[in-house]
């Protein structure tokens, strides 16, 4: 090898290669530590135009306080999104960096539909649960109360949206909606009354059901008030509760005979 020209020429030129990579590695690393790439200011702002209503100055500094690590060219960008994106309310966050010693961090928040399960938590419009002060939420709008299983939440949130579209005729909105471990859903309107709808065996089966509730809905209320509870699980038929409930056949003095819940019956008149 020692007499053989060309390849003392190769080694030659491959060493000083070498050489020069790890010298301007060593130049770049020097460079980029330089204090003046110290990470001086991390500027927040809205991902739409929708601003930013629930996060603040102080809920960031406590959420990503001494989380942040690195400078302008070695912070993990993958990193710092993740720290904001442990922030309350926080739904999405995207990261860019800005020269010389800026990050850009552009936040999306959750909009709170209402309340999930009864640990505290919050579903999204988009069908995201989070933790976030529920208080908060509040102030916004008043919060209806969804239950479901694990994994549910989506479809809990289509369900309810239709819900609201069917009992719009009668004027209802729905304040719970709750999707049991057995897939049977049970809806508590805003006049108070709970609607059980069983379990969906097709995709008509819900509408189908609440149809027939609309439709014989007046009538109902005509003849009673106080409508605690009705089943709308009976093929052709329903099974209700009621504070007070009328029937229609009348005594001998001409008058309905009224039955009230959790009281004993009333004869008619002799």
């Amino acid at each position: 090898m020692w007499h053989d020209a060309k390849s003392l020429n190769t080694t030659a030129n491959g060493l000083l290669a070498a050489v020069l990579v790890v010298c301007v590695a060593a130049g770049v690393w020097w460079v980029s530590q330089r204090p003046m790439f110290d990470l001086r200011t991390i500027k927040v702002e809205s991902a739409d135009d929708k601003g930013l209503r629930h996060v603040n100055y102080l809920t960031l500094r406590s959420g990503t306080l001494g989380r942040i690590k690195g400078n302008f060219f070695t912070t993990n960008l993958d990193s710092v999104r993740g720290v904001f994106e442990l922030v309350p309310w926080v739904r999405r966050a995207s990261v860019r960096r800005e020269w010389p010693n800026q990050l850009i961090v552009a936040l999306e928040e959750h909009e709170a539909l209402g309340t999930w399960g009864e640990d505290g938590r919050l579903l999204s419009v988009k069908g995201d649960v989070f933790t976030a002060n529920v208080a908060e939420a509040e102030d916004d709008h008043e919060l209806p109360a969804f239950a479901g299983p694990d994994g549910s939440e989506k479809e809990v949130l289509a369900t309810y949206v239709q819900l609201a579209k069917w009992f719009a005729p009668l004027k209802m909105v729905p304040e719970t909606l709750s999707l049991s471990s057995r897939y049977a859903w049970t809806v508590k309107l805003n006049n108070g009354m709970s609607v059980a709808l069983g379990r969906e065996q097709n995709h008509t089966t819900l509408k189908a059901r609440v149809d027939r509730l609309v439709g014989i809905y007046p009538q109902l209320a005509s003849r009673l008030e106080n409508i605690d509870t009705i089943d709308m699980r009976y093929q052709n038929g329903l099974a209700l509760s009621s504070a007070g409930l009328v029937i229609p056949a009348e005594g001998k003095d001409g008058k309905p005979v009224i039955k009230k819940k959790n009281s004993s019956p009333i004869k008619k008149p002799a």
